[in-house]
């Protein structure tokens, strides 16, 4: 059924068609090539992904790769052969890139996998029928290569009621088309009943120009009495673009920036639509198409059946290619082709022609001329765009503008350069800059979407602490309920022991034994907690710890023995500690375990700040009630020389020098932990007060020999060190804060009054009895010594500036001159110097070492290298053992 009524297009041009070099003989057979480069995408949307490996035999049309997304094609092996590579391939594109592959040597075999054709498709379910399509690899032949079943599945809201076919092919020199439809026009015919099927339209539309009538005439006789319309259109360039067939056939214009879809139009190409006849009704993928050997340069230009992945150079020596008249070789038409990098890029889905032009037929374009604003180019445009002004807002970068004009219109069919007398390269420059506007609408989707991101990061922080917030309101609400209901509760007890104070003392341990016990098994678990480190950790520090706490937990459960004993042999008696003292204790530590807790908050609000003066007030008034029922508690009876207050002093002080040495190991401590530091060290620093007090009130033993370092002096000696030891720490960092300089200033004012009281407890001290000749100045002198060089190597390490290497250097030879006069003091005899002679290593030694260590260094380096070949492998390993014998030959020797 042929129409006449067909409408015409803005603009177009006329050039020279050229296609008769190609469209005299009929389409040959391309030979079977020994290697076939299949890339990965050769479609729109995203590759393919191999499912072969390395290796393994393909039979023709199995498929190689799979579509990895909803816009993607499969890929079919197109012979049979082997997997010889999968990775980076020459790829028929303007820049020349290479993009992964697949590559198939040729078995010679040709070799089919059992094909399912599907005669009756009709009986197929609609989405069965498109998986079909999808499976076969099928995208369009006509030059875009959108995935035909992506096509065939348009949104819920559209209605496909016309389906336009196009025979067109209106550009020069390319009859691939044009040969398909005179040589397989009954299977475009079927090809288009399928697709009908599927879309079910309410007329379709064949589109041929009228230079093909061998073409028309095969099409109208394959329609027969079937309801499609064969519409003939004078051949104008480029009536072959979708929208500009779509206007030609219905007199109907595709909107601006819109799709055919929009307006219920869908656009095949012949070739698509043979390939959808294969597919369906023969079960063959798409793995071979027509394609247009022809120029100059080629002595028998014609057109081929090629399988995908034939290199274009086998191809070319098919037609007789005169390398030496070869100019330029296209992909594609002189009009939207490009120049192709070399003859190795492979035959894709949408190579339509490849032209081998001489140097004659296709000249370089003469130099850029300034635009004379004849508007030639305005009058060609078949978009109706302005290419002068476009050109303009190009060179300018005005994207903004450049969108407003409509430059995403453009099908850049080159018409506007064509017919410039500038010879301006018009359609370069609107590719260029339609490159430059999707990269910045990216980076500005990407910037948008990190925005996006800041923000919901933001808001999830913000509701993080209003629930933070809200949990601390709530802890400390049920802090003050609880003290509430303790206050009442502790009340009740009060009167209760008022009113019966005749009550038994419980049954059971008394309040020193249970104490005694708990005091035990926290120092076992601390102990326990601390080899377990030990063992995951063997460090000085930890071992130096694990000790202490061994002793502080034997010494514990020592006191525990022996209050058990004293108990199990003395007559029963009243505890010292009686309820109300018991009481007052209890009360004092539980409000400073609630002042702890509040004051480790970050940023406390007022009702906190309010309720920590209160909780203060309360523990000095509980404390001075526990002074009271201490003092009118009965005198205890007479303790052993380690008595209970020395041996809980005792294991205080391990426990806390145990933590903290813990936290001394954190590498960044934050404020809390920090603060926590500095709590445990006062905390330190008055338990080893009360030690020494307790050891100061222990019965002293019995009258043995002194040592001349008595208690009081060892102490002070213990607490300087240690001051020592903290203020190093703070002087090695690089910028102090304010909290810190002030930490610095407080130990350094508290190691001057220990010094004080180091020299005091000297003074105070015996007479020593007649030291060895290494005596203690001599010693101190030697570990001041060693401080300070450890502390310069360090510096030197850590690349220290200058000022403070001069600084260590002297600290270190007043060490050393001290050192010298406390040898000079303490009457030591000058050490004897005994030198031993080491041999030496003669010469040859020497250089047969040297040969060893370079060549296991060459071997080793030449072992990581991946591309290090097995011969040059091979050599190194000769080299070493070869220098290996000489040197064991030598040494026997």
């Amino acid at each position: 059924m042929t129409s006449l009524k067909v409408w015409d297009i803005h603009g177009g041009i006329h050039p020279p068609e050229h296609k008769e070099l190609s469209n005299r003989t009929p389409i040959q057979p391309a030979p079977l090539p020994k290697r076939l480069i299949l890339p990965l995408a050769q479609h729109l949307g995203a590759p393919a992904e191999p499912c072969v490996t390395l290796g393994e035999h393909v039979l023709k049309g199995q498929q190689i790769a799979v579509a990895s997304g909803f816009v993607s094609a499969a890929l079919h092996a197109p012979t049979s052969g082997v997997v010889s590579f999968i990775g980076p391939q020459p790829y028929p594109h303007v820049s020349g890139m290479l993009a992964n592959a697949i590559v198939i040597d040729s078995d010679g075999e040709d070799r089919w996998i059992e094909l399912e054709p599907h005669l009756d498709y009709r009986a197929l379910e609609r989405p069965a029928l498109l998986e079909l399509i999808r499976q076969a690899g099928i995208s369009g032949l006509g030059g875009a290569g959108f995935p035909t079943a992506v096509k065939l599945t348009p949104p819920p809201t559209q209605r496909i009621r016309t389906l336009i076919i196009n025979g067109t092919e209106c550009e020069p020199y390319i009859t691939a088309d044009d040969l398909l439809m005179r040589e397989k026009a009954a299977e475009l015919v079927a090809g288009i009943e399928i697709l009908a099927h599927l879309i079910q339209p309410q007329d379709v539309l064949i589109g041929i120009e009228d230079n093909k009538p061998e073409a028309i005439a095969a099409v109208r006789a394959a329609i027969g009495e079937r309801p499609f319309v064969l519409k003939v259109f004078p051949t104008k360039y480029p009536s072959g673009g979708e929208k500009q067939l779509i206007q030609i056939l219905t007199g109907e214009e595709v909107p601006s920036g819109g799709l055919p879809a929009d307006i219920g139009m869908l656009c095949q190409n012949v070739g698509t639509c043979v390939a959808i006849h294969d597919a369906v009704l023969l079960g063959k993928p798409l793995i071979s198409r027509i394609t247009t050997l022809t120029g100059e340069a080629l002595a028998r230009p014609m057109n081929v059946e090629a399988l995908i992945g034939t290199p274009a150079g086998e191809l070319l020596a098919f037609a007789g290619l005169e390398q030496n008249r070869l100019n330029r070789l296209i992909m594609g038409g002189p009009m939207m082709g490009f120049t192709l990098p070399s003859l190795d890029v492979p035959v894709i889905k949408t190579t339509n022609c490849l032209l081998a032009s001489t140097l004659e037929e296709l000249p370089p374009p003469p130099p850029a001329l300034p635009c004379i604003r004849c508007g030639e180019c305005a009058e060609a445009c078949p978009v109706s765009l302005l290419p002068q002004q476009l050109h303009f807002f190009a060179l300018g970068q005005e994207h903004e503008q450049l969108k407003a004009h409509h430059l995403f219109d453009c099908i850049e069919c080159g018409a506007c350069a064509y017919v410039c007398p500038s010879s301006i390269p018009l359609v370069q420059y609107y590719r260029a800059a339609k490159a430059e506007i999707r990269e910045l609408e990216q980076k500005q989707q990407k910037a948008e979407h990190s925005k996006q991101r800041f923000e919901l990061r933001q808001e999830r922080l913000r509701r993080a602490e209003e629930q933070k917030e809200a949990e601390r309101k709530a802890r400390a609400e049920r802090a003050a309920r609880a003290k509430a209901a303790q206050g009442e509760s502790a009340q009740v007890v009060s009167d209760t022991t008022a009113a019966t104070p005749s009550a038994a003392p419980k049954s059971g341990l008394t309040e020193t034994q249970k104490k005694l016990k708990i005091e035990a098994s926290m120092a076992q678990v601390a102990l326990k907690k601390a080899e377990k480190q030990l063992a995951a950790h063997d460090t000085p520090e930890l071992q130096a710890q694990v000790s202490d706490l061994r002793k502080a937990a034997e010494a514990a459960q020592q006191a525990l023995d022996a209050v058990m004993q004293e108990s199990a042999s003395a007559p029963t008696v009243s505890p010292a500690d009686d309820e109300a003292l018991k009481k007052a204790r209890i009360e004092a530590a539980m409000l400073k375990a609630q002042i702890r807790k509040l004051e480790k908050l970050e940023a406390p609000d007022d009702d906190q700040q309010a309720e920590l003066v209160r909780l203060r007030q309360q523990l000095h008034e509980a404390e001075q009630a526990l002074a009271t029922a201490q003092s009118a508690a009965p005198a205890p009876a007479a303790k052993p020389a380690d008595d209970e207050a020395l041996k809980k002093a005792k294991i205080e002080a391990a426990m806390l020098k145990a933590q903290i040495r813990k936290l001394e190991k954190l590498e960044a401590p934050d404020d809390d932990q920090q603060a926590e530091l500095a709590r445990l060290r006062q905390q330190l620093h008055e338990a080893e007060q009360a030690l020494a007090a307790a050891q100061s009130a222990a019965p002293a033993p019995a009258p043995a020999a002194k040592p001349a370092d008595d208690e009081a002096l060892k102490k002070a000696k213990i607490e300087a060190a240690m001051l020592k030891a903290q203020i190093r720490k703070l002087e090695k960092l690089e910028a102090p804060d304010d909290d810190q300089q002030a930490e610095l200033a407080r130990l350094r004012q508290q190691l001057h009054e220990a010094e004080q009281a180091l020299a005091a407890a000297q003074s105070a001290a015996p007479a020593p009895a007649a030291k060895p000749a290494d005596d203690e100045a001599l010693k101190k002198a030697k570990i001041e010594l060693a401080m300070k060089r450890a502390e310069l190597k360090k510096a030197e390490k850590a690349g220290a500036q200058e000022a403070e290497l001069s600084r260590l250097r002297d600290a270190l030879q007043e060490a050393e001159q001290a050192l010298h006069a406390a040898e000079d003091a303490s009457h030591k005899p000058a050490p004897e110097l005994v030198r031993t002679s080491k041999p030496g290593i003669d010469e040859r030694q020497r250089e047969l070492k040297t040969e060893v260590a370079f060549a296991r260094a060459d071997l080793r380096k030449l072992e990581r290298d991946e591309q290090t070949e097995p011969t040059t492998l091979e050599a190194a390993r000769l080299r070493l053992s070869e220098a290996e014998r000489q040197l064991a030959d030598y040494q026997q020797s």
